[in-house]
């Protein structure tokens, strides 16, 4: 995962002298090649403890190992991940266009990015030995949760998911330890996310999550924590991004079940043939 991404991806759970040596990283990044710890805690105007407790938030032991993975990040050329511009009322239907698909491709970019192949493989045999699948989230999440329910169902899958968060919670309490929950949320704070894996957690069900980057109250208490990247600069696009990086995540799981899954594959075969005969027969 690249040390750009993982950056950005934690940006607004940094300190203040964090956030200072992230926006210098990510603007200066080619300084950091030639910079001590020391000199980088100097030219950024904080402490050298600040400099290694950074680089070990980030997942690195010290800063020897920070500073290599910038090297690599800049070696790899990585994808500028940035808004290409903010949408405004002025702009033209063409520019709107190209700066959402701007906006959505960095999105995919930045979330493919975060994710280890081993934690979807984890995802995808978890969810296929399961009984039986709650799918939780609220609002734009509880949208790319249900579609992800009714595509498990074409393959023959016991999923649900329940809009009401009562419902969710009263569903959660009957789970087992041959159940999964899997949770949806952006902020990975909800509360009543917490609440819903907590109570499956009590009743030994697995737990898989789709959450932003980095500890949070929801992926904290998962077996399997996958990533999902919206980009905070823009509010107007907050939501639409949201969902972009969520279905995606989604989507690669449908799709590598369908892939190692024969039942499932003939199952979607039948369902797709029936409304297909329903459509030519209306």
């Amino acid at each position: 995962m690249s040390t750009f991404t993982k950056i950005k991806a934690i940006k607004d759970t940094l300190s203040n002298s964090e956030l200072k040596l992230a926006k210098f990283v990510l603007s200066s990044s080619n300084a950091v090649r030639d910079l001590s710890s020391q000199e980088l805690a100097n030219v950024v105007g904080v402490s050298q403890s600040s400099v290694v407790k950074f680089s070990q938030k980030l997942g690195y032991k010290g800063y020897p190992a920070f500073k290599l993975g910038v090297i690599d990040a800049l070696n790899a050329n990585s994808t500028d991940t940035n808004l290409h511009g903010k949408i405004t009322l002025n702009d033209s239907f063409r520019q709107v266009s190209e700066k959402l698909l701007s906006s959505k491709v960095a999105v995919l970019n930045e979330t493919k990015n975060l994710n280890e192949e081993m934690a979807f493989h984890q995802a995808v045999e978890l969810l296929k030995s399961s009984k039986r699948i709650l799918i939780c989230g609220l609002g734009g999440s509880a949208l790319v949760g249900k579609d992800f329910s009714y595509k498990l169902q074409k393959l023959g899958m016991w999923a649900i998911q329940e809009p009401d968060m009562h419902a969710q919670l009263a569903f959660a309490a009957t789970l087992s330890e041959q159940d999964v929950v899997f949770a949806i949320s952006e902020s990975g704070s909800t509360r009543e996310i917490i609440n819903v894996v907590k109570q499956a957690k009590q009743n030994k069900s697995k737990v898989i999550t789709v959450t932003r980057y980095g500890p949070t109250p929801v992926s904290d208490l998962a077996d399997i924590k996958l990533y999902s990247v919206a980009e905070e600069e823009s509010a107007r696009l907050s939501s639409i991004m949201a969902r972009t990086a969520q279905e995606f995540i989604i989507d690669i799981l449908f799709i590598a079940i369908t892939q190692s899954s024969r039942q499932g594959r003939q199952l979607l075969e039948k369902t797709n043939s029936i409304v297909s005969d329903f459509r030519q027969s209306s």
